[in-house]
């Protein structure tokens, strides 16, 4: 049984799609040059699906798979929450709720030289970038963007952190804004950190404001764009 291919990159966008699709032809895109997200794996031309999910894309060249999850997979430039279990000579140990622990550097930060090595207490919450992700070995983590510099990488204080699936945490970086999110920020002053791993941190100047946002996200997965925004307002409703 040959699996169908297809001759238009963007015909099974937004599609669900199961293990051993073929969802892009690349002898079709000669002159693209793509990059493969979470859930896609290359043979020849052919790039397939290696789980069931939904079929994304995002500009200018990425595609991945999108699948509600509660193991995280981690692929190369993906930002994560990561927990710091241990520190070793070289390198900090990192809990990024994936099937191995990650490894931060020493010197991955900004301006990082061994004359200042940064110091992290078991249990630092940090907001990462995935620099290596290969089968079979531990990921390299990094507290920079690709230019080296610090951005918004780094410990993430006070707050609360809570977990949740894959796909939510997608949902809530996705473009245009999420409806919860715009619904909570049009009433509410927040900070907020998303990780791809399905970890999400928050911070208000309110215990009662991070509490409303943590609940609004967690109650918002399998709610529709309408529905989000009524939960949000019953939610204000409570603090009022």
């Amino acid at each position: 049984m040959e699996n169908k291919q297809s001759s238009s990159p963007a015909s099974f966008v937004d599609s669900t799609v199961v293990p051993g699709d073929v969802v892009l032809d690349l002898s079709s895109m000669t002159s693209q040059t793509i990059k493969l997200g979470g859930g896609l794996r290359q043979d020849c031309d052919a790039i397939s699906a290696m789980k069931a999910g939904t079929l994304r894309f995002s500009k200018p060249n990425k595609y991945w798979i999108e699948s509600s999850q509660k193991r995280y997979v981690p692929c190369v430039e993906d930002t994560i929450l990561g927990i710091v279990v241990d520190s070793k000579a070289d390198n900090f140990l990192i809990d990024i709720k994936g099937p191995a622990m990650g490894f931060l550097p020493v010197l991955a930060f900004e301006g990082g030289t061994r004359r200042n090595i940064p110091k992290f207490e078991v249990g630092t919450l940090l907001y990462l970038r995935v620099v290596k992700a290969n089968s079979g070995m531990n990921p390299e983590l990094s507290c920079t963007d690709a230019s080296g510099k610090a951005a918004e990488f780094g410990p993430l204080k006070d707050g609360y952190m809570f977990e949740t699936s894959t796909g939510l945490s997608r949902k809530l970086l996705s473009s245009p804004t999420c409806p919860v999110l715009e619904a909570l920020g049009k009433k509410l002053s927040f900070e907020i950190a998303v990780g791809l791993n399905g970890r999400v941190w928050v911070n208000a100047a309110s215990p009662d404001t991070i509490v409303v946002v943590a609940n609004a996200i967690m109650n918002s997965e399998s709610l529709s764009g309408a529905q989000q925004i009524i939960m949000v307002d019953h939610l204000l409703k409570n603090i009022q």
